[in-house]
C-alpha cells in the first residue's frame, strides 16, 4: 500500500510556478540555428530549446525552416534574405510580420531580438525585452536610447552597459553556449587559430603578424561574402599570406569545431568595444585557451591565467600566444562551463521575464547580482 504524505497543517504550500508564454523574435537573415555564419541566431536557437525544457511555452517568430522545440513556429520569410544583410526593406517587413504574428497570440512576455521590431513595442500590454547583441554607442546606441521605457533592455556584457548608460537596461545576461556539441581536446595540433569576420575591428592581419612573430603557424577561417569584407581581405590578409599562413575559407558548424579543438590558442586581437565575442567561449569548450586585448568585454569572459590569457598592448600578444600553451585544457573548459552553459543564460533570462511579468523595476531584484555603478530603470506602469 502507498501512503501519500501530507505537509503538516501549520507548513504553507508554495504554489507551482506557472509556465511563461514567450514570443521570441529571431532576425530575418539566417535560418534558426544558422548552419554557418549567425552568431545571434545561435544564441536565440539555443535559448528557444532550453526555456522550452524548462516548460515554457514559445512561440518563435523567424525565416526560413527552423529546428528548434518551439510550440509554433511563424516564418515572415519562406527562405531567409542572407544576401540583403544589413539592407533595411527585410528588416522592416520582418518586423511588420511578427507584429501581425502577434496580434493573434496571447503571451506573457516578448523577447526581440531585431533591429527594427523594438519600434512596435510601444503602447503594447505586455513587457518587451531586447537583447542588445551589437555596439551601443554611435547611431545603434541612440536610437535604443529613444526607445526609452518602451523597451527592457538587457546587456550581454558589463562593459557594453557601463558604454551607454541612458539605456533602459534592466539586467546583464552573458551569451552561452551548448557545450555537450564543443569536443575537448587535451592534445592539440600546434597551431594558432583565428576565426570570424573578415573585418578590421576583427584584427585578423594583427593575429598573422603576432604569431609570425612567436614563431607560430597560423590557420585562419571566416566569413567573407560582403564587399567590405572582401576589401579588407585583399588589401591586409592576401599579401600575408604564404609560409605559416593558411586560409581555410568559412567554417560551417561542423569544421568549426574541428578547428577550435585542435588549436593551440585562438588568437583575438579585437580593435574594438566587442560586447561580448562568441567564439571565445566556443574556443573555451574545447579546451582551448584564449589571447585577446583588453577591449570591450574581454577581461570579463577571459578569466586570465585559466581560460586565457588578456593582453594590454599589441607588444605583447606574440608572448602571450606562447605562454598560453602552459594552460590547462581541463581547467579552462570546466571554468568557461560553469559560465557560459545554456542552463546559465536560460536561468538570467528566466529571473528577467519573471521579474517584468510581475511588475519588478529594480536592476538588482532582475539580475540577482550586484547592481553597483547602473542607474536603476524607470519604467511606465504595466
Amino acid at each position: 500500500m502507498t501512503v501519500q504524505l501530507q505537509p503538516p497543517v501549520d507548513t504553507p504550500v508554495t504554489p507551482a510556478v506557472p509556465p511563461l508564454r514567450i514570443a521570441m523574435i529571431a532576425p530575418p537573415w539566417f535560418e534558426l540555428p544558422p548552419r554557418g555564419y549567425g552568431g545571434i541566431e545561435s544564441v536565440v536557437a539555443d535559448l528557444v530549446d532550453q526555456l522550452a525544457e524548462r516548460g515554457h511555452e514559445v512561440t518563435l517568430v523567424g525565416a526560413g525552416r527552423h529546428a528548434t522545440k518551439a510550440a509554433r513556429f511563424v516564418p515572415v520569410f519562406d527562405e531567409p534574405p542572407s544576401a540583403r544583410l544589413g539592407t533595411p526593406a527585410p528588416e522592416v517587413i520582418h518586423a511588420a510580420g511578427a507584429a501581425a504574428a502577434l496580434d493573434g497570440l496571447d503571451v506573457d512576455i516578448v523577447h526581440d531580438h531585431t533591429l527594427a521590431g523594438p519600434l512596435l513595442a510601444r503602447g503594447r500590454d505586455v513587457p518587451t525585452v531586447v537583447t542588445m547583441h551589437g555596439p551601443v554607442d554611435g547611431e545603434q546606441g541612440d536610437y535604443f536610447r529613444r526607445l526609452g521605457a518602451s523597451v527592457d533592455v538587457v546587456a550581454i556584457s558589463d562593459a557594453q552597459r557601463r558604454l551607454n548608460p541612458d539605456v533602459n537596461w534592466v539586467g546583464r545576461v552573458h551569451n552561452a553556449i551548448d557545450f555537450s556539441t564543443f569536443p575537448f581536446r587535451a592534445e592539440k595540433d600546434g597551431y594558432v587559430l583565428w576565426l570570424g569576420r573578415f573585418n578590421p575591428d576583427k584584427g585578423a592581419h594583427l593575429a598573422i603578424d603576432a604569431a609570425r612573430a612567436a614563431g607560430r603557424w597560423i590557420v585562419l577561417a571566416g566569413k567573407c561574402s560582403e564587399p567590405a569584407e572582401k576589401a579588407y581581405f585583399e588589401a591586409e590578409i592576401a599579401p600575408r599570406l604564404g609560409s605559416g599562413v593558411q586560409y581555410v575559407g568559412e567554417a560551417d558548424a561542423t569544421f568549426k569545431r574541428q578547428l577550435l579543438a585542435g588549436a593551440q590558442a585562438l588568437a583575438f586581437p579585437v580593435q574594438w568595444e566587442e560586447p561580448f565575442g562568441m567564439v571565445m567561449i566556443e574556443a573555451m569548450a574545447c579546451g582551448t585557451p584564449v589571447v585577446a586585448l583588453r577591449r570591450g568585454s574581454v577581461p570579463e569572459v577571459v578569466d586570465h591565467g585559466v581560460t586565457g590569457l588578456v593582453v594590454d598592448e599589441y607588444a605583447g600578444f606574440a608572448p602571450a600566444l606562447r605562454a598560453a600553451e602552459g594552460l590547462d585544457p581541463v581547467r579552462c573548459r570546466d571554468r568557461a562551463q560553469r559560465r557560459f552553459d545554456l542552463p546559465v543564460m536560460a536561468a538570467g533570462y528566466e529571473r528577467i521575464y519573471r521579474a517584468l511579468v510581475d511588475g519588478a523595476r529594480d536592476l538588482e531584484a532582475l539580475t540577482g547580482e550586484t547592481a553597483a555603478g547602473a542607474r536603476r530603470s524607470t519604467h511606465r506602469g504595466r
